[in-house]
Formats: structure tokens, sequence, C-alpha cells
């Protein structure tokens, strides 16, 4: 199927996302923040990046700039929680960035699974 990046400093969101992106047949690979997560792009390529956007060192919308500058079609997938503002206020910055795809955490795994069928043209 395809390479996924998961990008989140929540371990148990991390891990739920690759075990349920696996299950669809996917290679998913983990990041705890966005410095990780644009190195493991360089080393392993990806056709698509799910990642949270408030987390330490280098944060969700920083990254997808980074990313997208890089490779305009990369796919992303972005989640949130909230931080010190509401999680919808980044989920709209994160769209503006190129975000093709938002979520608020919890978010049902049904959702992201089609999200990423969808993305992926599957």
């Amino acid at each position: 199927m395809a390479k996924i990046i998961v990008i989140d400093d929540e371990p148990y969101i991390l891990l739920m996302l690759k075990k349920m992106l696996e299950k669809e047949g996917h290679q998913v690979e983990m990041a705890t923040n966005g410095v990780e997560g644009i190195n493991l792009y360089h080393e392993k390529g990806a056709e698509l990046i799910i990642t949270d956007i408030v987390m330490p060192e280098k944060e969700g919308l920083e990254t997808i700039i980074n990313l997208k500058t890089e490779n305009p079609s990369l796919k992303v997938i972005a989640i949130s929680g909230g931080g010190r503002v509401d999680s919808r206020e980044y989920l709209h910055s994160a769209q503006l960035l190129g975000a093709e795809r938002i979520f608020q955490k919890p978010f049902k795994k049904d959702e992201i699974v089609q999200a990423v069928k969808d993305l992926l043209g599957e």
C-alpha cells in the first residue's frame, strides 16, 4: 500500500494510528515531534503524513510548512486536541497551510481510515 509517517508526542496516539493503518496494509513510521518527522521523511520518504499540531521541538504547523515547501503534492492530515487555544484554530491554520484533512482529538478511527483512502486514491 503506502508509506505513512505519523508524528505525535502522545505515545498512545502514535501506537493506535500505527496499528490501525498497518491493519489496512500500510507501512507506518512514527516520530514524536516535527524534527524527527522531517528527518524520517528525508530518510525513508512517504506518500502521506499525519501530524499533531501541538508538540515539543517543532510543532505541526511549522512541520507542515517545511514539508509542503519541499513537496507541495505531499498529502497531509493534521490532528489536534488543542493547547493554549481551541484546536479548531490550530486546525484551520493547518488547512490554510496545505493540510488536506483535519481532525480534532478524539477522532473516530474510521474517519481517519477513510481520509487516508481518499487522499491516497484507494
